[in-house]
């Protein structure tokens, strides 16, 4: 595949090396900012929602560039996946579309699991762009409602980027990436039929929902920034991840949820 298209794509699972990679030490304050904005997006700015997930992508895990890809409902194999929010060097390709295939993304969603991936020059020749490679990349899969897309991060100059701890925060971010959407999707629809009193209330609630344990979690990374540095710092952060496990427990729990007819509109509502 990688003479062919340029893309090597590995599924994390699967691959002995990735286990064995050296942890990184991450920056607990920017590990702290950035959920501190997912809270903030999800409460007092829905429309932020997808941007700020891969800005803390970007800021969590050391990467160089992030984005969010969502399946076109009315995507050909020409225009298929469409990148929704971008972060880092690959900033300016928001709203890009690319094709079904070759694509990273579709080998992520067939299989359903985080996967370590390579962008070389050979893709970008045969999608007539210019931009930097992909020397290290994770990439998982995510879907809510109907709709089915991918999250991921990317090194631009560094071969092994990211670890294990790399790969657990990137779940838990998967899991807010379908919750934006639906939050996006609940949004549009309340706009639509603002006689949905109902589904607001609901909207509102689950936001705060989320908010709660966010904060919780912040809490406690800001309580490292003040007494922690160095390896003390790691340690920390990896009590962190047990927080954030529990919080994406929610996330799952409220992504089960379903949705309800509108008598009104026949339309499904949260």
């Amino acid at each position: 595949m990688w003479e062919d298209t340029g893309l090597e794509v590995v599924d994390i699972q699967g691959d002995a090396a990735y286990a064995t990679r050296q942890p990184h030490a991450r920056a607990v304050a920017a590990q702290m900012e950035g959920m501190q904005r997912i809270a903030h997006a999800f409460v007092e700015k829905p429309d932020t929602i997808l941007l700020e997930l891969v800005n803390a992508a970007v800021a969590i895990c050391g990467a160089d560039s992030a984005g969010i890809s969502i399946e076109r409902e009315d995507g050909t194999d020409k225009d298929f996946y469409h990148w929704v929010a971008t972060a880092g060097h690959y900033s300016g390709f928001m709203d890009a579309i690319l094709p079904r295939y070759p694509s990273a993304c579709g080998i992520c969603l067939e299989r359903g699991r985080p996967q370590l991936f390579r962008v070389g020059k050979r893709f970008f020749d045969l999608m007539g762009i210019e931009a930097p490679l992909v020397t290290d990349g994770i990439l998982l899969p995510w879907e809510v409602d109907g709709t089915r897309g991918t999250i991921f991060i990317m090194a631009h100059d560094r071969h092994e980027a990211f670890d294990l701890d790399d790969c657990a925060v990137m779940q838990v971010l998967a899991d807010f990436a379908a919750m934006g959407v639906r939050q996006l999707k609940q949004q549009k629809l309340l706009v639509e039929q603002a006689s949905a009193a109902a589904a607001a209330a609901m909207a509102n609630d689950l936001a705060h929902q989320i908010n709660n344990p966010l904060q919780s979690l912040t809490n406690v990374l800001y309580l490292a920034v003040q007494g922690y540095s160095g390896t003390d710092a790691r340690t920390i952060g990896q009590q962190a991840l047990g927080d954030l496990e529990k919080l994406s427990a929610l996330v799952q729990k409220l992504l089960a949820l379903p949705y309800r007819k509108n008598e009104d509109s026949g339309r499904n509502i949260f």
